[in-house]
């Protein structure tokens, strides 16, 4: 497992941007994929992207496609969310994760990070 803290969270406008940062220990990033995923109060934990080890495949769900691009910078041992115009249906606190290979669902995730909170208003 890696060891995965996440940042750049914060209070943002609709229609804004925000960065999110993912920055991971250990000798092993680069052989990881990497996801991210978010979480709202009374709602199920829910896919937002991933990408491939080697930055080469990414995945997105639907809802942030147009919006939201991830990439990673296997020397910084960093993954990074770029999210754009936000939406308030967007706050929620986010996740990054480290799996074997891409995956939409959470549960082939072996390492999470701690999450940070996204909170978009209108």
């Amino acid at each position: 497992q890696v060891q995965l803290v996440e940042s750049g969270g914060g209070l943002v406008q609709a229609g804004g941007s925000l960065r999110l940062s993912c920055a991971a220990s250990g000798r092993t990033f680069s052989g990881y994929a990497m996801g991210w995923f978010r979480q709202a109060p009374g709602k199920e934990r829910e896919f937002v992207a991933a990408i491939s080890w080697s930055g080469g495949n990414t995945v997105y769900a639907d809802f942030v496609k147009g919006r939201f691009t991830i990439s990673r910078d296997n020397a910084k041992n960093t993954v990074y969310l770029q999210m754009n115009s936000l939406k308030p249906e967007d706050t929620a606190a986010y996740y990054c994760a480290a799996s074997l290979s891409p995956s939409s669902d959470p549960r082939h995730y072996t390492s999470w990070g701690q999450g940070t909170q996204v909170t978009v208003s209108s």
